[in-house]
């Protein structure tokens, strides 16, 4: 088990180097900080921007104290609570870090927008190995996860290319919806990791958007005011689940679940009442 694990951290981080090499460098644009929205309200710079990062604060320090606070989600292995503290404090630091760059958008402030981002996304890719690979191997992960996620961020400060940035905040978008549904879960209401993974898809959209949007709603909301609330989203569902779920007594992976599923529609379709019929003979008489 040492040797594979030794294995895929060689292979991790060949890969990463094959990509630093093959593909070109990525500068920050200057044109990512003008947004769509740069209206004031009440003597407040980007206004909308700016207080639709609140939520994340909300949710960030609710999900902390709840971790704590007579053990409300129930977190079984010392690993998980290390996790999920580190992913709400992560969440609660974007509210803060992500206003205060709203505040006046340049690349000195975006670094305290994206570095609670990186301990977000990291600290949930730790939390998937400890409930579906292996315990032990995930709670070491936790550390170096944030330490890679914090590198990225000084590379791009140090050096303009967001590249290793980019693996940082995309992998998790496309490991975790996949070991959501190929991994059998520790857990039940193992669907809100999807929804949560859809939210954040909605969001990169909206983003991506933002001026179309500003646009559609006639300025009255740009896109990227909506990416905040809907990728506020995320945390709300994450901790849904965890003051939702109970143990996974029987450990079926949600393609398993619904291959069954699909199964049992299948059968029940395709029973076809029989009915039988039965004949009489009936007496026919010759005409005269």
């Amino acid at each position: 088990m040492k040797k594979r694990t030794v294995y895929a951290w060689v292979v991790a981080i060949i890969s990463f180097l094959v990509l630093m090499i093959v593909t070109p460098r990525i500068p920050q644009s200057q044109q990512y900080h003008d947004f769509a929205d740069q209206r004031d309200f009440l003597g407040i710079p980007n206004t909308l921007n700016v207080v639709s990062n609140f939520p994340f604060l909300v949710i960030g320090l609710v999900g902390l104290v709840l971790c704590y606070y007579g053990n409300y989600f129930k977190l079984s292995l010392q690993g998980e609570l290390w996790g999920w503290t580190c992913f709400f404090i992560g969440v609660a630091a974007v509210g803060i870090g992500s206003s205060y760059y709203h505040l006046k958008p340049n690349d000195a402030r975006l670094v305290w927008d994206r570095l609670p981002m990186t301990i977000a996304f990291t600290s949930i890719i730790a939390i998937f190995v400890i409930e579906r690979v292996d315990e032990h191997k995930g709670t070491v992960s936790i550390i170096p996860l944030l330490l890679a996620g914090a590198i990225s961020i000084l590379y791009w400060r140090f050096f303009d290319d967001l590249r290793p940035y980019a693996l940082i905040q995309f992998v998790p978008c496309i490991a975790i919806p996949l070991m959501a549904i190929l991994l059998p879960p520790m857990y039940t209401h193992s669907s809100y990791w999807l929804w949560a993974a859809g939210f954040y898809l909605i969001a990169k959209v909206e983003e991506a958007a933002d001026k179309v949007i500003y646009g559609w709603t006639l300025h009255i909301i740009s896109g990227h005011t909506l990416k905040h609330l809907c990728a506020a989203m995320v945390p709300i569902f994450l901790a849904l689940m965890l003051a939702r779920r109970t143990v996974e007594t029987k450990r079926i992976s949600l393609l398993k679940t619904w291959k069954i599923s699909w199964t049992e529609i299948k059968e029940r379709d395709s029973k076809v009442e029989s009915y039988t019929c039965s004949y009489s003979n009936v007496p026919v008489m010759d005409s005269q």
